[in-house]
């Protein structure tokens, strides 16, 4: 290993470190990452001996915008999406339309586990997390039984956006890197809605108390209730065109994005005091920065085939337990950068076996409260949710997880 390498790797590491200890050092982990991200790209082409050596990191670089262009691309516009009916308090009046006024605290927790597993397939799980945990805090719930239901939350959110190329962002990258197809993916939905059941049976004990919802219904517009159809359309549309003829689903749903434009130009009167545009300025561009700093830190790390040691563990172990260990793994690393890196390992699985890689570090970052993005913004809204007191249901997660995983098998050995 020369100099160089040793030093982009520690870069890697550092910007990993920065991920897992943001609530230490107090820095984004947008700003770590697109910091050594976009500097070992630029330290690359500083070090470059020669003319062919440049421009075979130029190819490498070009091939990584690339990639991250396509997926920025279909964020950008699902988020924007979400982030509209959000604002409109479309999502608020769904939670309270579906849910009873008076419920018992066990029918309550299957509900919300139901709930943030339908509703994270189809938006992101940040925003899943963030109305689910308000719908907690406007329980009357001791710190205990809160507790549990947040645990549920944060399975229940990681579990269903598996299935959908909209509800996770490794799904997202498996799918675009065509080691899955998009009607094969949404099987996963049986397994993952299986065990987040069966979780909710082991989190339900202790929880015998009546509550009573506060609803607290807005207005809905016209427009609001085209755009909502609109957005499940677009959804609809993405999987269908792709599966029938190919068509990208980045391209579907920017397609969605213009019509939901200009639905809001012709049917909405307060484009003046509520232009439809803002809500692209609105959306998390954090974790799009994010991506983007995790992206390039992989693209360079396999500019220096330093992923060839990943792959190392599919040649000691079969793909059926590597890819169960790589969703542990996911609980400790975030599953994005371990995604990627897999993917550009080079690594060669069947498409069940792609499966079960996808279930995996979507659903393995739950096991731990900093492994997802769910169990990150959960923590800094739930007063009294800390490490130590997710650990507590750890053995209750591993059980949900591993049998989850045994479904996907299954489903796999059929598919395959």
């Amino acid at each position: 290993m020369s100099a160089l390498e040793a030093v982009l790797i520690a870069l890697a590491v550092l910007a990993l470190l920065g991920v897992i200890f943001e609530e230490v050092i107090h820095i984004n982990k947008a700003k770590v990452t697109l910091f050594f991200g976009t500097l070992s790209w630029i330290l690359l082409f500083l070090a470059s001996g020669s003319e062919g050596e440049t421009a075979a990191i130029s190819t490498g670089l070009s091939e990584s915008i690339a990639e991250i262009a396509g997926l920025w691309l279909f964020l950008v516009a699902a988020m924007t999406f979400v982030a509209y009916l959000n604002k409109k308090g479309m999502i608020e009046n769904l939670i309270y339309l579906i849910m009873p006024k008076q419920v018992s605290e066990r029918k309550l927790l299957f509900l919300t586990g139901l709930f943030c597993f339908i509703f994270s397939s189809l938006a992101d799980n940040i925003t899943a997390t963030l109305v689910s945990c308000s719908l907690i805090l406007s329980l009357d719930l001791d710190l205990k039984k809160r507790l549990q239901f947040v645990t549920l939350v944060v399975f229940a959110v990681n579990s269903g956006g598996v299935s959908l190329i909209t509800g996770d962002v490794t799904t997202l990258m498996i799918f675009l890197a065509d080691k899955v197809e998009i009607l094969t993916l949404l099987t996963l939905a049986i397994p993952a809605s299986i065990t987040v059941f069966v979780l909710a049976v082991f989190l339900s004990r202790g929880l015998t108390g009546i509550v009573t919802l506060r609803s607290t219904r807005n207005e809905i517009r016209p427009v609001d209730a085209v755009i909502s159809g609109l957005f499940l359309l677009t959804i609809l549309g993405t999987i269908s065109g792709n599966a029938l003829f190919g068509v990208p689903p980045v391209l579907t749903f920017l397609f969605g994005l213009s019509v939901m434009f200009l639905v809001s130009r012709f049917m909405s009167d307060d484009s003046d005091l509520d232009p439809i545009l803002e809500y692209i300025r609105i959306i998390e561009f954090e974790t799009l920065l994010f991506f983007l700093g995790i992206l390039l830190l992989v693209g360079m790390l396999k500019e220096i085939h330093a992923l060839d040691s990943l792959v190392a563990i599919y040649d000691v172990l079969p793909p059926l337990y590597a890819n169960y260990l790589m969703g542990i793994f996911s609980a400790v690393i975030d599953n994005v950068p371990l995604t990627a890196a897999l993917l550009k390992a080079g690594i060669t699985m069947s498409p069940g076996e792609w499966m079960g890689l996808t279930y995996a570090v979507g659903v393995g970052g739950s096991l731990l409260l900093i492994g997802s993005a769910a169990g990150i913004v959960a923590m800094s809204k739930i007063p009294g949710l800390t490490f130590g007191a997710y650990m507590r249901y750890l053995a209750h997660l591993l059980v949900a997880y591993t049998l989850g995983y045994a479904g996907v098998f299954m489903l796999g050995r059929f598919i395959n």
